[in-house]
């Protein structure tokens, strides 16, 4: 955890350093033309929406249009790998990921950055996961998933939205913290995954809890747990994973980079304005119906985040042996 804690602290010390001088016509001016933010997923994703509502909110509390960009591909590498190379004066930000964490390992050796090579700006949204199974499976908890999964190896599968997404390595994390046998059939999407665990063609997904919740309420598939700490908004009676499994947390995240030499003033204007629209209750508000967990902080609090992501998630990258072709 040190080395990559030591790597962001030193990569955002040399990111924010400039002259006073600079600072403060920084500061004064920006943004005084349209800004872009880069968003490495389709329109009408999970990430585009999110991008967009918090480009509302900038373009009317800063005066100027904040216009989402899409570049889709490769797992939202083409999108970072664009705002990376972009200048840093503030006008090209990222609209990140958990895919910038995953990313760093499995694709190693594929492309050519790191997420030091981004400054972080800040954190927007923690989407929580859900547990959920098809309802004609005998288990009503994680420990009776568990049992019946060791009881049956290698014949319980489970969906996933594609090799090395959120969905497929919570459950490698979840076989490694369990040591049960649970097989991973990998979809185009969470509609095609959902329909065959709905069709019992799998018995078990990892999902984003907004993304199903229609599913769950129509009695379509049954959630057995969430993967937070706490029990969440939108599944109050559902308990944690980690009651049965200690330890056991997962979540999709979302948040603001900006290319490295980015203004600290520039950075700690968005990350402030970023902060007040997660404090605006009717905003809020539209973030958790939407499934996301607002999540305020410091532009460090988010590096040091992302950095413990990225090892937490290399690490089962590596020993699931995830590969992409």
């Amino acid at each position: 955890m040190a080395i990559h804690r030591r790597h962001f602290l030193q990569g955002t010390a040399g990111a924010l350093a400039a002259p006073a001088v600079a600072r403060t016509t920084w500061a004064d001016t920006y943004p005084s033309r349209p800004v872009r933010i880069i968003c490495g997923f389709a329109a009408g994703s999970a990430s585009d929406i999110n991008a967009r509502l918090f480009g509302q909110w900038l373009s009317e509390r800063l005066g100027t249009p904040f216009i989402i960009d899409n570049r889709v591909g490769a797992g939202g590498n083409i999108a970072s790998d664009f705002a990376i190379h972009s200048p840093a004066d503030g006008y090209t930000l990222l609209y990140a990921s958990t895919a910038i964490a995953i990313n760093q390992t499995l694709y190693a050796g594929k492309i050519n950055f790191k997420n030091t090579d981004m400054v972080p700006v800040a954190a927007t949204v923690r989407t929580p996961v859900v547990m959920e199974v098809n309802p004609s499976l005998p288990v009503q908890n994680v420990a009776d998933f568990i049992a019946y999964a060791k009881a049956n190896p290698g014949k319980v599968n489970y969906a996933t939205i594609g090799a090395g997404t959120l969905q497929h390595l919570c459950g490698e994390y979840f076989k490694m913290m369990t040591g049960i046998d649970i097989v991973p059939v990998h979809y185009r999407g969470a509609a095609q995954a959902l329909t065959d665990l709905i069709a019992n063609r799998v018995q078990v997904m990892f999902d984003i809890v907004v993304s199903s919740l229609s599913f769950i309420k129509a009695g379509q598939v049954r959630p057995i747990a969430v993967a937070s700490v706490a029990p969440q908004e939108l599944l109050p009676k559902v308990p944690t994973i980690a009651q049965t499994v200690p330890g056991f947390e997962a979540a999709g995240w979302q948040g603001f980079y900006a290319p490295l030499k980015t203004p600290a003033d520039i950075v700690n204007k968005i990350n402030r304005e970023v902060n007040a629209d997660m404090a605006d209750v009717k905003h809020r508000a539209r973030l958790v119906e939407l499934g996301g967990a607002p999540s305020p902080g410091t532009p460090e609090d988010f590096g040091i985040f992302v950095a413990d992501e990225t090892e937490k998630w290399g690490k089962v990258v590596r020993q699931a042996g995830v590969k992409i072709d």
